[in-house]
């Protein structure tokens, strides 16, 4: 027999909202073998009477669609369901552990366009799931191995709405900001991307006395991440300069990520974010082992910077899960991506673009520096990165040419400090390529070159 197919991606189920994977009926059934699974990792609910499982959305049209779907499987299942509505993906992690319940979902395609739709599950700790809960999961989607567990009359689910998952999880982004201090006096411009966070992240920087210039918080289902938020910056880096604000603040979908802006307009990505606050934790003697956790994506000006302050940075695979399960292994308690992933473990389990604005704020007020005179804390080495559509996936030994190409590349980059990515996104269908040197020059000859090679044979 063949293995079944595969719907688990890099970062939970994703697709087009209403294809295969991401339908009505393939969410019932994911929602009957998560709540089995579930159910069965403990025995023993964590909180009284059944177990639960907290479900929440950001705010796209299929999102209803999803949302009833899969409730319904679990409830067929003997589990009850807390819906709590439109909350950030660490939002709908940290409301998993303060309600006790045995498990979250979160029902987002973070940065993709509102035509798609995904679901990311989380344990009761508030962690991604492993890669062997995931598979028992899809085992039993495509084995109808639990067609026959049928629970009836009283032993059916039930579903309350929590009211106060959004005043939940707004107290507890605040708690992440040291007490005593206030952000009284900060210009601050928000782009919400009409997505999870229109509510949460203008009602904590205000309570902490910033002054929010708010746009894009007026979502209607289609809008999301539409010309806005972290995926398209141009607006927030032009909006700071406009309002003579100190800092910008853009969101992507789920709000998991965050892009920042300096008061000049020029913008600050996830790279430099960690360079600011690894160093700054170093200085303060709270980064754990010394040790940022980082992608091969992160430029190598980041590592350059935290070896000089005594540290160490270790690299994974592209994905915030993978950055987690390393920081899990070992201890580490901050990591991130260039993409605007940050975790710090002090305070969440999962990347939080607010609070990982939160402390770089914490920065800006206690030092009293602008954000561009706090970004000028390391340098970074030329890098470029190129996307390219592809219709298929097909492995790179395959194209005509490709391997000779990278091997080219990478011999005349690596003389020069440098080196090359080559990989498929695990979330779109598109090749990245990323590469770094000290010669802009080369870097764009041998980036026209292979991207040319794969346009040519399996470019859209």
């Amino acid at each position: 027999m063949s293995s079944p197919k595969k719907i688990f991606g890099t970062d939970g189920v994703r697709g087009t909202a209403n294809v295969e994977p991401v339908t009505a009926e393939t969410a019932l059934k994911l929602g009957r073998a998560a709540a089995h699974v579930f159910k069965n990792l403990e025995r023993q609910s964590r909180g009284r009477g059944k177990h639960k499982i907290v479900i929440g959305k950001d705010t796209r049209l299929s999102g209803y669609m999803l949302e009833n779907a899969i409730s319904s499987g679990i409830l067929s299942m003997g589990v009850d369901v807390l819906f709590i509505g439109p909350l950030p993906t660490p939002g709908v992690a940290y409301t998993t552990r303060s309600l006790r319940a045995d498990a979250g979902l979160v029902i987002t395609a973070s940065h993709n366009p509102y035509t798609d739709n995904g679901i990311k599950f989380f344990r009761a700790d508030g962690y991604k799931l492993d890669d062997k809960i995931e598979g028992e999961i899809e085992n039993l989607v495509f084995t109808g191995e639990i067609e026959n567990v049928r629970p009836t009359a009283g032993e059916i689910g039930k579903a309350v709405r929590i009211d106060d998952a959004l005043g939940r999880y707004i107290e507890f982004a605040k708690s992440s900001f040291p007490k005593g201090l206030t952000l009284e006096g900060v210009k601050i411009v928000l782009d919400c991307g009409h997505g999870a966070a229109y509510k949460s992240s203008p009602c904590v920087l205000r309570e902490l006395g910033a002054e929010v210039i708010v746009f894009n918080n007026q979502p209607d289902g289609k809008n999301i991440n539409e010309n806005c938020g972290s995926m398209h910056p141009e607006a927030m880096c032009k909006k700071v300069v406009e309002h003579g604000a100190h800092i910008g603040i853009a969101h992507d979908g789920d709000a998991d990520r965050v892009l920042l802006c300096d008061e000049t307009g020029t913008l600050i990505d996830g790279d430099d974010i960690m360079a600011i606050a690894a160093l700054d934790m170093i200085a303060e003697k709270t980064l754990a082992e010394k040790t940022l956790v980082s992608t091969v994506m992160s430029n190598a000006g980041l590592e350059a910077a935290i070896k000089k302050a005594g540290g160490q940075m270790l690299r994974t695979a592209v994905g915030d899960k993978n950055v987690i399960d390393e920081m899990l292994k070992n201890g580490f308690n901050f990591g991130g991506e260039q993409s605007g992933h940050l975790i710090f473990r002090d305070f969440g389990t999962t990347g939080d673009g607010l609070v990982a604005a939160l402390q770089i704020l914490r920065i800006l007020k206690t030092k009293d520096e602008p954000l561009s005179k706090l970004a000028k804390c390391w340098t970074r080495f030329p890098q470029l990165v190129t996307n390219v559509k592809v219709r298929e996936k097909k492995p790179f030994e395959q194209l005509d040419g490709v391997n000779q190409l990278v091997a080219d590349a990478e011999k005349e980059l690596s003389a020069q400090g440098g080196r090359l990515l080559l990989r498929y996104s695990g979330t779109e269908p598109k090749v990245r390529l990323l590469v770094e040197g000290s010669d802009i020059k080369v870097l764009e000859k041998w980036s026209k070159q292979i991207c040319g090679a794969i346009q040519k044979q399996i470019g859209v």
